[in-house]
């Protein structure tokens, strides 16, 4: 059963949380250090004492209720748990009159389903922004389970395990047979899983971050020295960028009390990601307004699931998360649009086609990880321009 929803905070959560702001305690920070070590503590201040004194949560709900929401029951095939899914759902409308093509986009960490807001009515009906000849799409964006809206599983899952309850989703809840996809972080992930494994429902793929790790075992072809390279520069960066990965995916219990305790420590560890991770320099601020940052992190604050949010990074570190074995490779047509300033640098496409039926590929200017937030027309751009030429 599909049931209409709205986000509707008890005050008592907003009153608890702005005691805790009011309380808050704060690190030191080594001289000159800026964001060189982690989220810089003059813009931590302001962003708490922004928080505390100006940041308005109920227009943002309010904000976030235009959009049509919902909660569906959805059970994965496979281990017969059930999840209340979390979803936005916009019908489109083209222009012409043709049919709508069903659309799933799916979020990643530390984002949420209002990361990928400004992107669904555009590419829903494109005529009512100026574009009139582009396809419309049927949007649903879902919270993946464990974050937002949507409900926790009892242990850890995988983002194979979250493939078959968002195809659940689209097939049996939704009706829709057809459906294409859309992802970035780990919905890039999860939507390759989904069309590696239902390439007879999945129509087409568009990727803003390659998420899957071709097999690389002792019959698969050597590496290029241009993958060698690649490689050797994605391994550099990590070395800088993948701490967080290291202890979500190992002790993600321990690094949970503090995040569910502490709002301003759940900030640190967000905001930080929301500095780098779009490229900004060490003497830069993040490059989106405080409203757009602390809306995110709410939305992880008042449900208090950043531990099954981060519980997804143990199928990372122990391989079964993302590695396609022997023989695997999504067939389904891809589409893929990299950003340079993304987590990982974009890669070769000989390393891509690896685990991917490429079909469309657009190596953008500018931009990072966070790309429906950061360079939203260029994204809409792209999936229009994959999806036209491959439906």
């Amino acid at each position: 059963m599909i049931n209409e929803f709205k986000i509707d905070i008890a005050d008592s959560a907003l009153d608890d949380l702005k005691t805790r702001l009011d309380l808050a305690r704060f690190p030191i920070q080594a001289e000159g250090a800026d964001w060189q070590w982690g989220a810089n503590l003059s813009y931590m201040k302001e962003l708490v004492a922004y928080w505390r004194d100006g940041y308005d949560w109920r227009r943002c709900e309010a904000e976030l209720n235009q959009f049509p929401q919902f909660i569906a029951p959805v059970t994965d095939p496979l281990t017969g748990e059930t999840f209340d899914i979390h979803f936005v759902h916009v019908k489109g409308k083209a222009a012409s009159g043709a049919k709508a093509t069903p659309l799933l986009i799916s979020h990643g960490w530390p984002g949420s389903f209002f990361e990928l807001l400004g992107i669904i009515n555009p590419l829903a009906n494109p005529g009512e922004h100026g574009v009139p000849d582009a396809p419309a799409f049927d949007v649903v964006v879902p919270s993946l389970p464990g974050y937002g809206f949507s409900s926790s599983p009892k242990a850890p899952i995988t983002p194979k395990d979250m493939a078959r309850v968002f195809h659940s989703l689209m097939t049996d809840v939704l009706g829709y047979d057809k459906y294409t996809t859309q992802g970035g972080d780990w919905g890039s992930v999860v939507t390759a899983w989904m069309a590696e494994a239902n390439p007879d429902h999945v129509l087409a793929s568009h990727f803003n971050m390659l998420g899957l790790i071709p097999f690389v075992g002792p019959d698969a072809p050597p590496l290029t020295p241009e993958e060698t390279t690649w490689a050797r520069t994605v391994r550099k960066r990590m070395k800088r960028e993948g701490g967080y990965q290291a202890i979500q995916g190992t002790k993600p219990q321990t690094l949970a009390y503090a995040l569910t305790d502490s709002p301003v420590g759940l900030a640190g560890w967000i905001a930080e990601k929301f500095h780098g991770w779009p490229g900004a320099g060490a003497d830069q601020r993040p490059p989106f307004s405080m409203d757009h940052l602390l809306t995110n992190i709410m939305i992880y604050w008042l449900n208090g699931n950043i531990n099954s949010a981060n519980w997804l990074y143990i199928s990372l570190i122990d391989g079964t998360g993302a590695n396609l074995a022997d023989g695997e490779r999504v067939e389904v047509p891809c589409g893929f649009a990299f950003f340079p300033w993304d987590l990982f640098p974009p890669p070769p496409q000989s390393w891509v086609k690896r685990a991917y039926n490429v079909v469309h590929r657009s190596d953008m200017p500018s931009g990072g990880h966070f790309a429906a937030m950061e360079r939203p027309n260029e994204l809409i751009a792209d999936i229009r321009e994959f999806m036209a030429k491959t439906l």
